[in-house]
């Protein structure tokens, strides 16, 4: 059974840091590119950031850019989403997912696995 879970989410001040960590399962983590996705509440799902399934290239939307890291440890099939300079803008339920194309990519149907999402709160 294929899981994905993601946690790390919570309540932070503006300006403040958070790490969401994605435990999976299921599949063979090497060979997908992983990525974070956000919902904001009435907004759609957009892509925050996603990295290749080689680690060798990230990609970052421009609203967090400079501010998110993304990585991804294979050994512990784990995936992490470092978010610093917090804003109240960011504040969203965030998800994890697994795509088998290589490198990724920011839209919604280039995914194959998603976890439950994590919910982050930014309080100005």
């Amino acid at each position: 059974e294929v899981q994905l879970q993601a946690s790390g989410g919570g309540l932070v001040q503006a300006g403040g840091s958070l790490r969401l960590s994605c435990a999976a399962s299921g599949f063979t983590f090497d060979d997908y590119a992983k990525g974070w996705f956000r919902q904001a509440p009435g907004k759609e799902r957009e892509g925050v950031s996603c990295i290749s399934s080689s680690g060798g290239s990230t990609f970052y939307a421009d609203s967090v850019k400079g501010r998110f890291i993304i990585s991804s440890d294979n050994a512990k099939n784990t995936v992490y989403l470092q978010m610093n300079s917090l804003k109240p803008e960011d504040t969203a339920v965030y998800y994890c997912a697994a795509s088998r194309y290589a490198s990724g990519g920011s839209q919604v149907g280039q995914y194959n696995y998603w976890g439950q999402g994590t919910l982050v709160t930014v309080s100005s």
